[in-house]
């Protein structure tokens, strides 16, 4: 799969680097151009060059990893180039006192859908650290590690299962692109307990099997 990578952060190399050492072709976008080719060059990508070329060359899905506010701004000046794409957005919308940014208003990943009318947006990765997505692969206490994927889209949802999968995590289907907020907002608790309390969130809920009562 051809992969367009928006962005030269943490999230692009964790995600960007493990998809092209699964054998995707993986292309770097970034503003700074100096960064993308840094960042190319150290994860194994295809190529590297501006935001647009990376949306024009993914056609097979296009990561967005750009903090919350700015993957708006930059999406909308490339609707044109994303018009047809999948556009996975992994961004946490997530501030001071771990407070949900967008409040009572669109989930990011409406916001982005609503900037970029013609692409495919799923929301998808953005549950844990990027040090997580490092993992080869991420498994714990014998489970490998599942991704709720929020999509509106049949084929952009199959799109980022094969993804999901090349992590060696497991996809979960959580609905439609209106079920993002729930993630994000799921982000932002667990967020708050992990970092601000100090506790471990799994902690919370119960076993699967007791889960019904």
């Amino acid at each position: 799969m051809r992969i367009g990578v928006l962005g030269t952060g943490n999230m692009a190399d964790a995600l960007g680097g493990q998809w092209a050492r699964a054998g995707h072709e993986v292309f770097v976008g970034g503003r700074d151009a100096a960064r993308a080719a840094e960042l190319a060059a150290r994860i194994g990508a295809a190529g590297h060059g501006s935001p647009r070329d990376a949306a024009e060359l993914g056609d097979g899905a296009v990561l967005l990893a750009l903090p919350y506010g700015v993957g708006e701004e930059v999406v909308t000046g490339l609707a044109d180039a994303l018009r047809g794409r999948v556009l996975v957005d992994c961004c946490n919308p997530v501030g001071e006192g771990f407070t949900l940014l967008t409040g009572r208003g669109p989930a990011a990943a409406e916001r982005l859908a609503a900037a970029a009318p013609g692409a495919r947006v799923v929301k998808a990765f953005n549950l844990c650290h990027e040090s997580v997505w490092r993992l080869t692969p991420p498994v714990f206490d014998g489970q490998r590690l599942a991704v709720p994927v929020c999509a509106d889209d049949a084929q952009a949802r199959d799109a980022v299962g094969e993804l999901t999968r090349a992590l060696g995590c497991v996809p979960y289907d959580a609905g439609g692109l209106g079920r993002a907020g729930l993630v994000e907002a799921t982000a932002a608790l667990l967020i708050g307990l992990w970092v601000g309390g100090g506790v471990d969130a799994r902690a919370i809920m119960p076993p699967f099997d007791r889960a019904g009562g």
